[in-house]
């Protein structure tokens, strides 16, 4: 054995070392040369050896002594040929391992490409390329740079002072303002789109009244409406006449419980807190329950009780549209471009009564002459009236005189195109118009759209000019839009989804909504898509907070609830403009806020809402907060469209659908009763969790230098949302498709209201009420069956794409 290790190392030596090609990064330059190197050899070894020429000669196979050595020569190679193989394959294993640890991930494009990577791996660009790598640390570094040198506090001001209501000349000159500011930035793209929609206004001529009814049925004094023109557009137009009686916040539960308290809503007039639910929502829960007008006041108990804060004067009156649903009541369904030819339909969220806002000094008034019995505590309010009683009290006129104006109303958008997928979309829009000043309704979040776009645009670097510093070019393209119509209930976002919904499915990655982004600086809440939950999360661990110096946001969340998804996440509610794109489109979307903390801010939808009483709110510290929004809007925004994996976590909808589901176990001994079972469902939900696993298994084990299996991924992880609107619904007549954030019978939430009546008997079970389920009809088998099939062939369905091809799909129920 000792001599055929002497005979191996006699054989290294005299051997010439391979060359190898070796990555060096020459000092002084962002490029990187390939140099080709003998490779050292080890410490210690000999010095190389000069061959001179010679004769290689063959042993003499005739001599004795000839074939002795040709003898140990073949012993030799017989028992070296293992060690030889064996040590070649460990060569190749070992290099391959090598080469595959530092190419991996390595970018292969070149020019301004960048690829955006963790801290803790190394990836470098290829041979070809002109810059060095943009590491996620340098794109932060970048991005704040740029961000801290904009001028977000003047632009709230300046917006705030103008006047802008959708369809106004005000609108018009600031839509052309933006339009212009657009343009002056390195934006690919820059387009205005414009919608013919029927928007409702107070009638200056008529306005609206409100009367006592003397007991002979006649008119009496008026109630003096103090702010005349705030209305509730899209109210039903007329005159209602009733008792009035107390309801609370008028939820289906208020109005449940008012019923089992002897007070009937049915034939009267409902007094109903602002808070809680939408105004649309009251309005249709009173509706629902057969009242014949509906009055919505401000409640001090609801606004922050602390002598030091600001709060609403007692004579404003609260502005707040009542369609229950986004975009124009008089198209539902069709996009509203000038010239389309629409069916003669309306919405059916457009309510049948009418509906007034007023302020708490008329509200008091009310309260004082209401009679039956005390309200319970926890309907009490801080109005000067002790205590609130339910009523009914004396008779009441309101009359409503709205009358609707087709209003163009136009929506502006700029575009930085992506550099491998632009034709997804990364979205990102803010509210332009507002009925009274909106400082805090749109003009922070219009402030920080223009923002956002001036600091990627100055984040691009152009091609012909390389600079030292990398320039930043996204995957995917930002689509950076301002709407109109915002107060009207998101009415330019639906008719732009409504126009491009064909396209936007397939297309548009996630929509960021800036809308009502500071309310405060107390506290930070999400409205989101579940699919977004773990990105948000990661992104508040790096952002500061605006007010505790030293944590970041996520520590703010954490200092007092460690449960911080618990404190800070909110499921997407119809009164906010990012809705739509996900109960609608099917499309992952945010809206975030800073809020005060357990009190609403006061001067939201009223002639308040300046620049001046929303920096008082805030102590000085607007600029700090808007800042703050800024910068958590973009870092979403440079992980969103540069990524190469989509961050969207598909496998959260598996804990919903737990959660959710959960909730009808405990009925499943009533439907066993009955012959009938949740065995689909369960079935379904099994299915889409075991799919979600599987693609997330095979993305691990996926090579993320490969552009077309990336691209594949990222088609099915963008479309997971859409995956959950019922392809069995028409859009048309049930607009929000969506199983667990829609409205209509194939949800889940009817399902489980439904399922409820096993055991109220019919009774009104106030949930039940909130579904609209027909009163005094109870539990039907044919409408459960019909809505659990809805139900389960939705979410199998979601089980199924997120499954791939089909030949991977195996429906066994």
């Amino acid at each position: 054995m000792e001599r055929l290790w002497g005979l191996l190392h006699r054989t290294q030596r005299l051997s010439p070392r391979p060359s190898q090609t070796i990555y060096k990064r020459v000092e002084g330059t962002q490029q990187w040369r390939l140099e080709e190197e003998e490779e050292d050899g080890e410490e210690g070894a000999e010095p190389p050896i000069h061959f001179c020429p010679m004769e290689l000669r063959g042993p003499d196979l005739g001599s004795r002594a000839g074939k002795q050595n040709l003898g140990l020569w073949a012993a030799t190679g017989r028992r070296a040929a293992p060690y030889l193989v064996l040590t070649t394959l460990l060569i190749f294993t070992g290099a391959f391992l090598l080469g595959y640890v530092a190419f991996r991930g390595s970018c292969q494009a070149c020019g301004d490409d960048v690829l955006v990577v963790s801290e803790d791996i190394n990836y470098e660009p290829g041979p070809d390329s002109h810059q060095g790598t943009l590491y996620w640390s340098d794109l932060q570094a970048m991005f704040l740079r740029f961000l801290g040198e904009g001028r977000l506090e003047d632009t709230i001001r300046q917006t705030s002072l103008r006047k802008r209501v959708a369809g106004s000349a005000g609108m018009a000159a600031l839509a052309q303002d933006i339009r212009v500011a657009l343009l002056g930035q390195k934006l690919d793209h820059v387009w205005m789109d414009t919608h013919y929609v029927g928007l409702q206004f107070p009638d200056p001529a008529h306005p609206n009244t409100l009367h006592w009814v003397e007991a002979a049925g006649k008119l009496g004094e008026p109630l003096q409406l103090e702010d005349h023109d705030v209305y509730c557009p899209y109210s039903a137009t007329g005159n209602a006449t009733g008792e009035l009686v107390y309801a609370h916040y008028g939820r289906p539960e208020d109005l449940q419980d008012l019923r089992a308290r002897g007070v009937e809503p049915a034939g009267r007039l409902l007094l109903v807190r602002l808070g809680e639910i939408s105004f649309a929502q009251k309005v249709a829960s009173a509706q629902d329950f057969g009242a014949r007008g509906v009055l919505i006041y401000p409640d001090s108990a609801d606004f922050s009780q602390d002598p030091h804060k600001l709060g609403l004067s007692s004579h404003r009156a609260v502005y707040g549209h009542v369609h229950l649903g986004t975009g124009d009541p008089y198209t539902p369904g069709f996009p509203s471009f000038n010239q389309t030819q629409f069916p003669p339909v309306q919405s059916s969220g457009l309510p049948n009564i009418p509906a007034q806002p007023i302020s708490a000094d008329i509200a008091s008034l009310l309260l004082r002459k209401l009679q039956g019995p005390v309200a319970p505590q926890e309907w009490q309010g801080h109005l000067p009236v002790s205590p609130y009683r339910l009523g009914p009290g004396p008779g009441l006129h309101l009359g409503v005189n709205n009358h609707r104006v087709s209003t163009p109303i136009s929506n502006i958008f700029g575009c930085i195109e992506g550099r491998s997928e632009p034709d997804h979309y990364v979205v990102i829009g803010a509210q332009r118009d507002a009925w009274g000043p909106g400082a805090a309704k749109s003009a922070v979040g219009t402030a920080i759209l223009l923002e956002l776009v001036r600091t990627f645009s100055s984040m691009l670097s152009p091609c012909s000019q390389p600079t030292l510093l990398p320039g930043f070019r996204p995957r995917r393209s930002l689509l950076f839009i301002s709407w109109d119509g915002g107060d009207f209930g998101s009415v330019g976002s639906t008719e732009w989804l409504e126009g491009y919904l064909s396209v936007l499915h397939l297309k548009a990655v996630v929509y960021v909504s800036l809308d009502n982004a500071v309310l405060g600086d107390d506290k930070f809440q999400a409205k989101t898509s579940p699919l977004l939950i773990s990105l948000i999360e990661n992104i508040l661990k790096q952002v500061d907070s605006p007010n505790h110096s030293g944590q970041t946001l996520y520590e703010q969340v954490m200092f007092n609830n460690h449960s911080w998804d618990a404190e800070v996440i909110q499921p997407l509610p119809m009164d906010s403009s990012a809705y739509s794109f996900t109960a609608f489109a099917g499309v992952p979307a945010v809206e975030f806020s800073f809020m005060e903390d357990g009190q609403a801010y006061p001067f939201l939808h009223t002639k308040d809402d300046t620049y001046e009483n929303l920096h008082r709110v805030l102590r000085g510290r607007l600029p700090a907060v808007a800042q703050a929004v800024a910068q958590l809007a973009g870092q979403l925004l440079i992980r969103l469209s540069h990524d190469h994996l989509l961050p969207l976590d598909f496998g959260r909808y598996g804990d919903v659908v737990l959660k959710h589901i959960g909730s009808l176990n405990e009925f499943s001994g009533d439907l066993k009763a009955r012959g009938l079972t949740l065995q689909w469902v369960y079935s379904a939900r099994g299915d889409y969790i075991r799919a979600a696993e599987k693609l997330r298994k095979e993305i691990y084990s996926s090579e993320e230098s490969d552009e077309r299996l990336m691209r594949m991924y990222n088609v099915r992880i963008m479309r997971v949302e859409f995956y959950f609107l019922s392809q069995y619904v028409s859009p048309a007549d049930s607009p929000f498709r969506h199983i667990f954030l829609g409205h209509g019978d194939h949800t889940l939430d009817a399902l489980l209201d439904h399922v409820r009546l096993l055991r109220s008997h019919g009774s009104g079970d106030p949930r039940a009420a909130s579904s609209r389920v027909a009163p005094g009809l109870g539990f039907q088998e044919s409408r459960f069956r019909r809505q659990l099939a809805l139900l389960t062939w939705t979410l199998q369905g979601a089980a199924n794409a997120l499954s791939g091809d089909v030949w991977n799909i195996d429906n066994n129920f």
